[in-house]
């Protein structure tokens, strides 16, 4: 099996996700419309990603966990082009968090419950703290952390904070492959 693809895959007005390589989606977890997940993404319990409206797109060994709310902003009149989902590489996405229509570099950690609005741009090589708030429009600097509600530029990241970025998301995609391998051993 190329990747674990639950029921909970959902089309919607003719918009099917797009799932890449040894992708593991939850049972419980939901992904519907203009979605394009990469390869070797997680997608944990209680995950809800919603392309009803515009497009979400996630990079290659992105985890999103459990309870995150991935959203877009609908094109229209307050809202001309509206505002997609863009996630990078490499991006550890904490429990409870959400992203909606931002723009998420490479090699980024979203802390737990961290929320991230509309038009903001992080830029690679980022941590935002667990419970930060990033208000409408505001970019993040590469190389820094982010904490607070509205979240503010802490400190610069260290060297081994930069190393864990790819850890992590080494680290999630092995224990996404032993939970394919469980529920592919679950199904026969």
């Amino acid at each position: 099996m190329q990747h674990y693809t639950p029921l909970s895959l959902r089309s919607f007005q003719g918009k099917v996700p797009d799932i890449g390589q040894r992708v593991l989606i939850d049972p419980s977890a939901v992904v519907l419309g203009e979605v394009v997940l990469g390869d070797d993404v997680s997608v944990w319990p209680q995950v809800v990603i919603r392309g009803d409206m515009h497009q979400i797109t996630v990079g290659d060994r992105t985890s999103v966990q459990d309870g995150c709310i991935l959203h877009i902003t609908h094109a229209g009149p307050y809202n001309a082009n509206g505002w997609p989902l863009s996630i990078g590489r490499d991006v550890t996405i904490g429990h409870s968090a959400t992203l909606h229509g931002c723009k998420i570099g490479h090699r980024v950690l979203v802390g737990m419950s961290a929320t991230v609005m509309d038009g903001a741009l992080v830029e690679d090589d980022v941590v935002i703290a667990a419970g930060a708030l990033i208000t409408p429009g505001k970019q993040l600097r590469s190389g820094f952390l982010y904490a607070g509600s509205p979240a503010r530029e802490v400190r610069p990241l260290s060297e081994k904070e930069l190393a864990y970025f790819t850890y992590s998301a080494g680290h999630y995609v092995k224990l996404k492959d032993l939970h394919i391998a469980e529920l592919e051993l679950a199904s026969r």
